[in-house]
């Protein structure tokens, strides 16, 4: 264990977790502690954070609203590529890791601190993404990962730790917090506890932010959304910045039952883990996409993006998004983008979202190639045959050479 760190800054909740690591580095590294809370939509009041954090005599205290950065530059560009982790999960606690761990890194230089800090534990994906952008952005920095190195590996531990200190406990309705809830503007993830067995269903006070979809409206609800260069830039005519876009779509899908999903995914680290995630903005701007996609990509450039995308959610969900790689996949993905521009209209009812009508000044669909009625002859029926003859040419010869093998 260094010994020689003087100043580090801690990603800081103000919870029960990161209340104890600021108290543990205060006493382990004999340290100044700078602490950093990101608002990235959670729904939660900061300021709660910034005098828990004054009363445990911090100094420097950095609350920020990165709502709209965490929006236009990770939610946007990965939507671009219709992200989906495992064919379900769509990555929202992985896509504001890398935002928070920048802004970890940055003020770290700019205050002059040695190191960073985080809350992750060792069995999750979250203390990979963390000290994976930390090493692509300074590699310079030290990382500390107290569940790493200290000795409290028991929730009786840790609550023995914080009434020895003086750190208040808080607790729910039900004396304790009976799962675990990581929330962003994208998403509310709730892991842990009562959702660890896969073979329980989940209990009906776990969602957050979705109505049971069977308690939602008897009446499905109409919205268009509008498109520019593959990003949503309005919805039903009212343009809207990036955050407010995506709390606007929270709303409306999170009132109709939209983007629930009960998921046991693989972590990264090798182990497998059951959680309930609430993503209806997201599910209705996945769904949105693809619509307008289907109208305005051509079919190599729409199954290029298929083929690759789940290498893209791979290397997100792993924690790799300042690796080259997904900056090339990003490049690729946003020259597809080019053309993605027009309205998409989406039923929102009983918790899905389905597309009923898409538009768009850059349509390459040609009523006139596709209609039954006599169109203008740009097609010409008899040319099928010849494409037939050539695709089924290995065909006939494959089944000639079984044919003569006797199978």
């Amino acid at each position: 264990m260094a010994k020689d760190i003087k100043k580090v800054v801690l990603a800081y909740s103000g919870g029960l977790d990161t209340s104890i690591i600021l108290k543990w580095l205060q006493e382990t590294y004999q340290c100044e502690v700078v602490t950093f809370t990101a608002d990235l939509g959670q729904g939660e009041e900061l300021e709660p954070a910034r005098k828990k954090a004054e009363l445990m005599g911090i100094k420097e205290i950095h609350i920020e609203d990165l709502r709209e950065e965490f929006v236009r530059d990770f939610v946007f560009p990965m939507f671009r590529a219709n992200t989906v982790y495992e064919g379900q999960y769509l990555l929202g606690t992985s896509i504001a890791r890398p935002l928070i761990a920048k802004r970890l890194v940055q003020i770290a230089q700019e205050s002059g601190a040695d190191a960073i800090s985080h809350g992750a534990t060792g069995k999750g994906n979250d203390q990979v993404r963390f000290e994976l952008t930390a090493n692509a952005l300074d590699p310079s920095i030290k990382v500390i990962a107290p569940w790493r190195e200290w000795d409290l590996q028991s929730r009786t531990a840790l609550l023995n730790y914080a009434e020895k200190n003086q750190i208040p406990i808080a607790k729910d309705k039900r004396g304790e917090a009976p799962f675990s809830v990581d929330a962003n503007l994208l998403h509310t993830s709730s892991e842990g506890m009562v959702l660890e067995d896969p073979a329980v269903p989940f209990p009906d006070y776990v969602p957050q932010r979705t109505v049971n979809p069977e308690d939602a409206p008897n009446e499905a609800e109409i919205i268009t959304i509008g498109y520019e260069k593959g990003d949503p830039v309005s919805v039903n005519g009212e343009k809207l910045s990036p955050a407010s876009l995506l709390t606007k779509l929270n709303e409306l899908g999170g009132k109709h039952g939209v983007g629930r999903l009960d998921l046991v995914e693989n972590r990264f680290v090798g182990m497998k883990s059951r959680g309930l995630y609430e993503t209806p903005g997201g599910t209705i701007m996945l769904v949105a996409h693809r619509g307008i996609e289907s109208i305005t990509l051509d079919r190599g450039e729409a199954h290029l993006k298929d083929e690759l995308m789940p290498k893209y959610a791979e290397l997100i969900y792993n924690g790799f998004w300042y690796a080259p790689e997904r900056e090339m996949l990003q490049a690729l993905i946003d020259k597809s983008q080019e053309f993605v521009t027009g309205e998409v209209t989406v039923k929102l009812y009983k918790g899905s979202a389905s597309v009923i009508a898409r538009s768009s000044p850059y349509s390459l669909y040609s009523m006139d190639l596709v209609t039954f009625e006599e169109g203008s002859g740009t097609y010409d029926h008899h040319d099928a045959e010849g494409f037939i003859k050539l695709n089924g040419l290995r065909l006939k010869t494959y089944a000639a050479r079984n044919k003569k093998a006797g199978k």
